[in-house]
């Protein structure tokens, strides 16, 4: 309903309410008392318009609250889910560095029946890790240090001038689960 509307319909209920001011406004004769009774019927009319955008407002303002809210909350919410099984990845990265060290311990003995079951059962680890978000962070020799990427566990001297402040080794692999490190790849750099 549009504010006209409503100033029409609140008049009409005046109106019909108030027997006197249908005859006096009968007359063609424009009174001073006509006059100042429509300006006082006007004014709670203002008052109530005046009321009812506060309250627009007020919703408006409550709602664009609730709106960031729930937007918060979502967001959070995503961000429990991508790191929740975070302990549980964490602890099982010793296990996969196991694997890892065994099997490059069995490189010539690849035939047989016991260095293929472990090779079947890392294989099988490792995709059920990397199912729930889990991702190896990519280091190789040769990288350039990065301190907000790697571990620096020590620094030994370059064997050649292009390898300085470069990785030289990685001595244990960093992962990642969603956007996350939660484990720095360890490396070794080359002094300049």
């Amino acid at each position: 309903m549009s504010n006209k509307d409503l100033k029409d319909e609140v008049v009409e209920d005046i109106v019909e309410n108030n027997p006197e001011i249908t005859s006096e406004t009968s007359n063609n004769e424009p009174s001073e008392e006509n006059e100042i009774e429509v300006l006082e019927e006007r004014d709670p009319i203002e008052a109530l318009e005046g009321k009812l955008l506060g309250e627009k407002e007020r919703y408006l303002r409550l709602f664009a609250e609730f709106e960031n809210y729930k937007k918060r909350t979502t967001k959070e919410r995503i961000e429990l889910f991508k790191t929740a099984g975070k302990d549980i990845m964490v602890s099982l990265l010793p296990v996969l560095d196991d694997f890892e060290r065994a099997l490059k311990g069995f490189t010539e003995e690849s035939d047989d029946v016991h260095v293929q079951g472990m090779q079947l059962i890392s294989n099988k680890l490792k995709e059920a890790v990397t199912q729930k978000g889990l991702e190896l962070s990519e280091t190789s020799v040769g990288d350039v240090f990065n301190a907000d990427l790697h571990e620096a566990i020590t620094q030994i001297p370059a064997p050649s001038d292009d390898m300085k402040g470069k990785i030289i080794d990685v001595i244990e692999k960093g992962y990642k689960l969603g956007d996350k490190i939660i484990r720095y790849p360890k490396v070794v750099i080359g002094q300049s």
